[in-house]
């Protein structure tokens, strides 16, 4: 089973680690004899973080139980609760981790997240073993970034700058260093193993990959090209066993670049928003909707209020460009919206009807649709009476009062419930499930089992590949391709 680890804590193991990562910057055809010049400039720029949470009250602990006087449990029970809470000092748990300094005149550091996450005391260590309290300026959850300040007056900083991460290419060195296990100050060298790794730690995972050593405590630390510029934030290292085993991942400089620039200036991230719940476009949809080949983002619902609704956008559209910047794959729609100016009008390109359509939509903000409560709600469904699909192994049927409760269908969903999915058949590959209503079917709405069957018996009389659900589970929407038989 994998294991991502957040590199943060020394004494903590968790499941998403942060890493780093070692690569060549452009332009260097020859490994270099030593990293030794590069290491000495660079290290004065990197810190060590250790962080300290709010500790649980003593009141929190529960209370001791009431024992009849001269009980020999009333002795016992006093020392441990003694000992667990009110008795013995307690030490507030601590986060160590790495950062380093992007601008030494106002004293601002960047690193991770989850290292200063909850923190109620934050304290940098510079290389020369120099301790000075930090401020949290600004932190994002998402990308697992977090902007810190210190006062620069209080000893000199030596910075460094953010590189073109996109640039950088597999088999490129890098250099990263960092406080791995509470070291502090070691360096490690690798190359790019890979790029663009999504490990699922977030809506825009877009991870470089390096096999550079990274442990617990490199988290937020920096990873370098050899031109000694920032490409990277070293993150999550992949382990079965909590130690480096050649795999760990930076979040890429051209994604925190951006993000760093939003805390500076907002204390908070400001990304643009479109109002859409997406899918990955499969061969099967692909073809299903007449499209040359599998690419960009399928929209699986639209949000009632958002601005892909006033730019009237529909399900089952696919956008295939958004602000004249390609959509090769769904997941780099989330990225090129978020970095979209708000209240910009851009124009998107996407595919309806067996057609490329244009229109234009005005960006919204994110943080503030999420304040809002704005959810990406799809179009609901209705269905049931055990009619056979005998082409894809499903059955279905109208929808009830009953089902509705059982299967937690909301009240505003018409379609046509499924009944039963064959082993082995074209609907259980696909993961239908009972209980699931079909609300559309190649786009058209269906409302009886009986519209569900005929839809299927025409696209097989005309020799069609595959038919295109729009499945809802629970509140819950997506497109589902299935190949015929």
């Amino acid at each position: 089973m994998k294991k991502f680890i957040q590199a943060a804590g020394v004494a903590a193991f968790l499941i998403f680690t942060p890493l780093s990562v070692n690569a060549q910057g452009p332009g260097h055809d020859n490994p270099p004899g030593s990293f030794a010049d590069l290491s000495e400039r660079l290290l004065p720029s990197v810190v060590n973080i250790s962080s300290t949470q709010k500790m649980e009250d003593a009141a929190d602990f529960p209370e001791m139980p009431q024992f009849p006087p001269g009980s020999p449990f009333e002795d016992f029970f006093e020392e441990f609760m003694n000992k667990r809470g009110r008795g013995m000092p307690s030490t507030p748990p601590a986060s160590l981790g790495s950062g380093f300094i992007i601008d030494a005149e106002n004293g601002y550091i960047v690193t991770n997240n989850h290292v200063i996450k909850d923190a109620e005391e934050v304290r940098i260590t510079l290389h020369d073993d120099t301790t000075i309290e930090a401020e949290i300026i600004g932190k994002d959850d998402k990308t697992d970034l977090a902007l810190l300040k210190v006062d620069p007056k209080k000893h000199p900083l030596t910075d460094v700058t953010f590189g073109d991460s996109d640039r950088m290419r597999v088999g490129d060195w890098v250099v990263a260093i960092g406080n791995p296990f509470g070291l502090g100050g070691t360096v490690t060298a690798g190359i790019i193993s890979a790029q663009q790794r999504d490990i699922n730690a977030g809506p825009y995972d877009d991870f470089i990959q390096t096999d550079a050593s990274i442990n617990r405590g490199n988290s937020g630390g920096p990873m370098f090209d050899l031109d000694g510029h920032v490409i990277g934030v070293n993150t999550a290292i992949f382990s079965p066993s909590g130690g480096s085993v050649g795999i760990g991942f930076a979040i890429p400089s051209n994604l925190a670049k951006p993000v760093i620039d939003q805390l500076i200036k907002y204390g908070k991230t400001r990304r643009g928003w479109l109002g859409v719940r997406i899918q990955t476009v499969t061969d099967e949809i692909a073809e299903s909707l007449g499209l040359d080949y599998a690419r960009g983002a399928l929209v699986a619902s639209i949000t009632e209020d958002g601005p892909a609704k006033d730019a009237k956008l529909e399900a089952g559209d696919i956008i295939l460009e958004f602000d004249g910047k390609p959509v090769p794959d769904m997941r780099d729609l989330p990225r090129i919206v978020a970095e979209t100016p708000i209240d910009k009008d851009v124009p998107v390109v996407y595919w309806r009807d067996g057609k490329e359509r244009k229109t234009k939509v005005k960006v919204g903000e994110l943080e503030k649709a999420e304040e809002e409560g704005l959810l990406a709600s799809g179009p609901k469904s209705e269905a049931r009476e055990g009619i056979p699909i005998e082409s894809v192994g499903l059955e279905v049927g109208a929808l009830t009062d009953e089902d509705r409760e059982a299967y937690g269908v909301p009240a505003d969903v018409s379609g046509v419930i499924i009944t039963k999915v064959e082993m082995d058949s074209e609907a259980f590959e696909k993961e239908l499930m009972e209980g699931d209503v079909i609300v559309e079917i190649n786009q058209k709405a269906v409302q009886t089992p009986q519209d569900v069957q005929e839809i299927f018996r025409k696209a097989q009389k005309a020799g069609r590949g595959s038919v295109l659900l729009l499945i809802n589970r629970e509140g819950d929407v997506q497109f589902i391709a299935l190949k015929l038989k």
